[in-house]
């Protein structure tokens, strides 16, 4: 297939909202190639050798043995993945770094965020934006895991306003080395890394700049305590001082000025590896509480058998097919649109910058939702072991814990929610998604007469596709009249952009589990697929909830009079269901599926 039919099959960032997508389109777990589920295979071993199997040393705030797995992971190849051929590195496609972030990440919260901040923002800017002697310097031994790596970027008064930072770089009067002084906080792998990416300001530059910093405490450079953290115990997390740090010029990382654009593209990546991240954390939950379930008696019978403990099992694991779902859909998307600007004649650089930009409204719902999925399931999961789940003594208490920081590192789920919608708006304005068509099309639909036609629904998934369509309305519908009202100040009414943002992740989510698991019922038969069928139905009525509740939110906050009345009865036609699912039932193929198979096998 040429670069130009791929271009044209696949949607733009944000286009899912205006555009129909085929299930063939779709990538899915179920369509990785044997290279990939071998790298699966072994990426799961390692992590039931090293890591499951020793969990309760990351709760003792072992960091030694952090670095210690680190480094086996380095052995390994783990921590080369994404790393191009010619800088030691395996050089494979984004789905497979995603699919070794996730699998690798699921046994335990601390030696998740080390290999995530060294194979993430310690080494990437380098790949990305380095000079071709930066390149062959520095990534090598961090791909090897001869050297780790670390990002100093958030300072005591710059947190989500990132380019506020006070960190100072003055140049030598010989023009030789920048000297930097300045304090940065929250610094995964201080502890053990070997380098660090440094984000400081030039004189009184609009812009922060980057640069890459070699860890040695004779060039003013010193470290805080560990730092005492509710969760990711052997993580090791310090403050770090610069002062008067000699960096040689040759050291600045792409040009002056760019530091907070390198900040911003990092940070999209990091947010759909955070994602991915927090997958296999959540199938190993819902394993465990099956598990704990089918063996735990009360009553004189297995509390599996119990109704209330049916609808947490069924919801734990939807949510986690649901984010599966959802994060190779769009990890797919990325990896096609970077061969497309490679086969263009980019640069490797330019294309996997370009590519993961292009979804970065994607990167952004994907990171909130999962995020806050993963709580949910470990909150759930506690509750499903009782009182054992409260004690350090069994890892779903730990398991809460350390999920909690998913929520606030690359960027807080509020940030990114208004990120979401903002970015959509904007590409808009640019004209690369066409919004406003479509939410004209809405408006004078509301203004018509409804049909009262009953369409055909004989064939799967026909009324929740057919719901889908009619889910995207609603955004349209809430964000097209929030535009017109606000204009350039929408960004101001966060409150509005956060009830968008809702509706907006919930229609990603659904159509990825409904598009997958219609994909795989064509190829599996529905049989087979019968309680993914069941959790997308699930899924999609518990979203249409969502949407019913932060839609009215939002139309009772910006409109009135008979304008509110109108979309109000828009917003009850568009979420209205012919035929109501029994939630019930949906629930209890689930959970007896995992129940059967003792534990989560979705994947």
């Amino acid at each position: 297939m040429s670069s130009e039919t791929t271009n044209k099959d696949i949607l733009r960032g944000g286009q899912f909202l205006v555009k129909e997508t085929k299930c063939e389109d779709i990538f899915t777990l179920e369509d990785l190639n044997e290279e990939q589920k071998m790298m699966r295979e072994s990426t799961k071993e390692f992590v039931d050798r090293e890591l499951w199997a020793h969990w309760e040393r990351f709760e003792k705030k072992d960091y030694a043995y952090t670095e210690e797995c680190m480094r086996k992971a380095g052995e390994l190849g783990l921590l080369s993945v994404a790393v191009p051929e010619s800088y030691g590195g395996m050089g494979m496609g984004f789905v497979s770094t995603m699919l070794v972030c996730d699998y690798i990440s699921g046994a335990t919260g601390s030696f998740s965020t080390a290999f995530g901040a060294h194979t993430g923002i310690g080494t990437m800017p380098i790949t990305l934006y380095g000079t071709e002697e930066q390149k062959q310097k520095y990534v090598p031994k961090l791909a090897s895991g001869e050297w780790f790596g670390a990002y100093c970027l958030t300072e005591p008064g710059a947190g989500s306003d990132a380019n506020s930072g006070k960190t100072k770089a003055v140049l030598s009067e010989d023009g030789k080395y920048y000297s930097i002084t300045g304090q940065k906080m929250w610094i995964s792998n201080a502890g053990f890394c070997n380098m660090f990416i440094v984000f400081a300001r030039i004189e009184d530059d609009k812009y922060i700049t980057g640069f890459i910093v070699e860890n040695d405490p004779e060039n003013g450079i010193t470290l805080g305590d560990e730092e005492k953290k509710l969760g990711i115990h052997s993580s090791s997390t310090r403050q770090v001082f610069f002062n008067e740090t000699k960096v040689p010029v040759e050291n600045m990382l792409s040009e002056r000025g760019n530091g907070f654009k390198i900040a911003m593209n990092a940070l999209n990546v990091g947010r759909i590896k955070l994602a991915a991240a927090c997958l296999e954390a959540q199938r190993r939950i819902v394993t465990e509480a099956a598990k704990y379930a089918n063996e735990r008696i009360q009553f004189k019978t297995p509390i599996i058998n119990f109704g209330a403990i049916k609808a947490k099992i069924a919801d734990m694991a939807t949510n986690a097919y649901v984010d599966e779902s959802a994060c190779y859909r769009a990890a797919k998307n990325i990896e096609d649109r970077i061969a497309i600007r490679e086969a263009d004649g980019n640069s490797h650089q330019e294309a996997e910058l370009k590519g993961v930009e292009e979804y970065a409204i994607e990167c952004s719902i994907l990171k909130v939702a999962v995020s806050e999925h993963v709580q949910h399931t470990t909150d759930e999961g506690i509750q499903v072991f009782g009182g054992m789940g409260f004690s350090a003594d069994t890892p779903m208490e730990s398991a809460w814990r350390d999920a909690r920081i998913s929520r606030i590192y690359e960027g807080t789920n509020e940030i990114n929610r208004m990120l979401a919608v903002g970015m959509l708006v904007k590409k808009a304005m640019k004209g690369h998604v066409d919004l406003l068509g479509p939410a004209t099309a809405v408006g004078e639909e509301l203004m018509g007469i409804p049909s009262f036609d009953t369409p055909d629904f004989s064939e799967l998934f026909a009324e929740e596709k057919d719901l889908l369509a009619r889910l995207k309305k609603v955004f349209l519908m809430v964000a097209g009249s929030a535009v017109q009202k606000f204009g350039p100040d929408l960004e101001e009414h966060q409150m509005l952009l956060m009830s968008a943002a809702d509706i907006l992740i919930q229609i990603y989510l659904v159509e990825s589990t409904i598009l997958r698991t219609e994909k795989n019922a064509k190829r599996f038969g529905e049989e087979a697929q019968a309680a993914q069928i069941a959790m997308s139905k699930l899924y999609l009525y518990r979203a249409v909830d969502i949407i019913n509740q932060k839609g009215k939110e939002a139309i009772v906050s910006f409109a009135e009079g008979d304008e509110q009345r109108m979309m109000l009865m828009g917003l009850k036609r568009f979420t209205k269901y012919t035929n109501q699912p029994n939630v019930v039932a949906l629930r209890t193929q689930i959970a007896d599926k995992v129940a059967a198979d003792n534990g989560y096998t979705f994947d």
